[in-house]
């Protein structure tokens, strides 16, 4: 018995002796990136594009963050204190870059008291500031113009946020920030796939009487949004999203649609950030 613990001794350290003289190198440090959203609820999770972007579109070394938010104008955003969560995020030390990307417009049209900005002074304005607290924050801000609503009449996209576009262009230009072109892109594609097939880009399927609208060529009004489900009761998740049929946010078809547009033109209009997209 002995002689077996003895020998069984003897291979231990000859394996630990075997173990050191491999060679051994330490791991070299990672250099990441961080991209940062925000905006609206056309960018926010469950209802915008931001979350297939970042689960489909970015590489392990991008942290995507996106702290979009539905309902929210350039106003509301900065007043709620969402701003200073996202500011704090484009602070964090440790990574080759930081990009912040921006897009409103939706909501500073509306008629609700704490969303709308007026639209040739006040939104451009908070556009202004936006990028210059996001350069004062180490970061590098990409301004992205409002995705299109699909309302069509008589066959036509009617883009409702044309001239708030032509704000985000403007300010772009004059402060010398890249810019994404999103509004553009999705007015060509939206006017391409046609109003029958742009329902496809909803969160829920359309009803019969808007199906037939659509394939007429012309949308009916947006109906008004479901009531909020009952609270789920229990020990797991609790949180709810409701989903509906309009013609402004997207399902998981639209989302994933328009991130592919939105990734195309950032790896255009950010050349250093080519090498963490993926188509």
């Amino acid at each position: 018995m002995r002689h077996c613990a003895l020998v069984a001794a003897a291979v231990l350290l000859a394996g630990g002796a075997q173990a050191q003289e491999r060679d051994r190198t330490d791991a070299e440090p990672i250099a990441p990136y961080k991209i940062v959203l925000v905006g609206d609820s056309t960018m926010a999770p469950h209802s915008g594009w931001g979350g297939a972007f970042c689960a489909k579109h970015v590489k392990s070394s991008v942290a995507c963050v996106n702290a979009g938010r539905g309902g929210r104008s350039t106003r509301s955003y900065r007043q709620e204190g969402s701003w200073d969560i996202a500011l704090a995020e484009a602070r964090v030390p440790g990574y080759r870059a930081t990009y912040v990307l921006i897009q409103f417009g939706h909501n500073d049209q509306s008629s609700q008291p704490e969303r709308w900005t007026d639209e040739t002074i006040e939104f451009p304005a908070n556009l202004r500031r936006f990028v210059g607290d996001v350069r004062g924050a180490g970061a590098i801000p990409v301004l992205v113009t409002p995705l299109t609503r699909r309302d069509f009449k008589d066959g036509r996209l009617k883009n409702t946020l044309a001239s708030w576009s032509d704000q985000v262009r403007g300010v772009a230009k004059a402060l010398d920030v890249p810019l994404v072109d999103l509004n553009a892109l999705s007015v060509r594609q939206v006017q391409e796939m046609g109003a029958e097939m742009a329902t496809k880009l909803a969160q829920e399927p359309p009803s019969d009487t808007e199906l037939a609208a659509a394939r007429a060529g012309t949308t009916l009004p947006a109906p008004p949004t479901p009531p909020t489900p009952p609270p789920i009761e229990g020990n797991g998740p609790r949180g709810q999203v409701t989903r509906k049929f309009d013609y402004t946010h997207l399902g998981d078809i639209g989302a994933e649609v328009t991130a592919r547009l939105v990734t195309q033109a950032l790896a255009h209009a950010v050349p250093g950030l080519r090498s963490q997209l993926i188509k």
